[in-house]
């Protein structure tokens, strides 16, 4: 239940996967355009956008090498920020944030979701908006989240269980791309930040944290 099920060889094709594996693929590369897109409206400003990730996941470079695609178009420039425990974190924004017009885009990982405390703290002292992945961060004091339901994803998953359960053969279950994504926007970090979120991007939120 990952990234990268055929690009890595785990399954023959996401229609037919073949083997005793399927299952619900997390995110296509692609995104981390439509993340760049997303914090450039909600913050014009923004010239300069660090991607928060985990060097060794390939998905996380993946959507950072989609982001430096996209950047010239929307004005902006891509850098890395490798992180691989907390010091990193709190080293990498803080050195990223000493030149003005600076963003964070944060990848999903386990690092950077059991450290979003640290993450925000810092987004907020160093006055960086931030988009991320989930929308637990958002929840949490994040400015802005665009991701996967995991609500949705878990009652999917739940559903192949189900079916293998009762002898469907996984080789014949399709894996399954991402049906539903949510953007949900934290409008008192957004006041803090001094940012005026348009109504029209209001109105396409899933959620906005008051």
């Amino acid at each position: 239940m990952g990234f990268g099920f055929s690009r890595h060889g785990y399954v023959a094709n996401f229609a037919h996967p073949g083997g005793n594996i399927t299952g619900f693929h997390n995110y296509e590369p692609v995104l981390g355009a439509k993340w760049m897109g997303i914090l450039k409206e909600i913050a014009p400003a923004v010239r300069r956008v660090a991607f928060v990730h985990v060097p060794e996941i390939s998905a996380n470079v993946a959507f950072m090498r989609v982001g430096e695609a996209s950047s010239a178009a929307l004005g902006m420039t891509v850098s890395g920020a490798g992180v691989r425990n907390a010091a990193d974190i709190e080293r990498g924004l803080t050195e990223f944030a000493q030149e003005p017009n600076g963003g964070l885009i944060v990848t999903p990982s386990p690092l950077t979701a059991t450290r979003r405390a640290l993450i925000i703290e810092l987004a907020a002292r160093l006055r960086l908006p931030t988009i991320y992945s989930f929308r637990f961060y958002a929840a949490s004091g994040g400015l802005i989240s665009y991701g996967i339901d995991q609500t949705e994803l878990v009652r999917e998953a739940a559903s192949y269980v189900d079916r293998i359960l009762r002898g469907a053969n996984p080789a014949e279950l399709p894996v399954q791309l991402p049906t539903k994504y949510q953007l949900v926007i934290n409008l008192k970090t957004a006041n803090a930040l001094g940012l005026n979120v348009p109504n029209s991007m209001q109105l396409l939120a899933d959620e906005v944290i008051e």
